[in-house]
């Protein structure tokens, strides 16, 4: 249990960078060419196929692999003092890795199949692109929703627990409300930022408890046993 506790901060730390770096990428490059007309976006992603691949791949896939591992170790630390709650947290957790890695996917094949087609018909890769893209962001509000949903059952599993601190679960619980709230159209854009700049924040917080603190069983911490000598 000790290595997957470990496991778990290293890939808490690493869900928490794999988002800065995207969204430092996404803040200076991706999203200003978002904002500029759909041929201008298309032109950019012909030229740019594999820095906007790197970015997909860091987005999506290395956030959603430790995710995996993040989930694995919270259900090993929570399993004892809260089962029920932390086996159902452990699905919503594998739903919500599997929900960004088919969101990354779908953005990887879209970039390939719309700037190929952009050599050929510029208007209907455009008209493509819109329809590919209302998928993928159908698939990532639903991201925020699952997300949400993992995050306030880890929290409430934890703090019945008595692991991970009290000032981390409630962290987790009001951000938890903040992206369930991203379904409120009007509320969405506001949310959207404090669920994601609070989870990354959360996440960090976490991957320190993970690596410096021993769980607890039955309100009594768990020290590692010394090797023998």
């Amino acid at each position: 249990m000790k290595h997957l506790q470990k496991a778990g901060g290293i890939a808490a730390l690493a869900h928490a960078a794999a988002y800065i770096v995207s969204m430092i990428i996404g803040v200076v490059l991706m999203f200003p060419i978002l904002d500029a007309e759909p041929g201008a976006y298309l032109a950019f992603l012909t030229e740019n196929q594999t820095f906007v691949y790197l970015w997909n791949l860091i987005a999506y896939w290395v956030s959603a692999i430790a995710l995996v591992t993040l989930v694995l170790a919270l259900y090993e630390r929570l399993k004892h003092g809260s089962p029920a709650l932390a086996q159902t947290a452990a699905v919503f957790g594998f739903i919500w890795a599997g929900l960004i890695i088919a969101s990354g996917n779908l953005m990887l094949s879209n970039i390939g199949a719309v700037t190929e087609l952009a050599a050929q018909d510029p208007t209907q890769a455009v008209t493509v692109w819109s329809a590919l893209e209302a998928v993928e962001n159908g698939i990532t509000s639903g991201n925020e929703l699952v997300g949400s949903i993992w995050l306030l059952l880890v929290s409430i599993a934890a703090w019945r627990a008595g692991e991970l601190g009290r000032g981390l679960n409630y962290l987790g619980m009001a951000l938890s409300v903040a992206g369930i709230l991203t379904l409120v159209p009007v509320l969405a854009e506001g949310t959207i930022m404090i669920f994601g700049l609070g989870s990354i924040l959360w996440c960090i917080w976490l991957g320190l408890v993970l690596l410096r603190r021993s769980p607890v069983r039955h309100g009594v911490k768990i020290e590692p046993v010394p090797a023998a000598l």
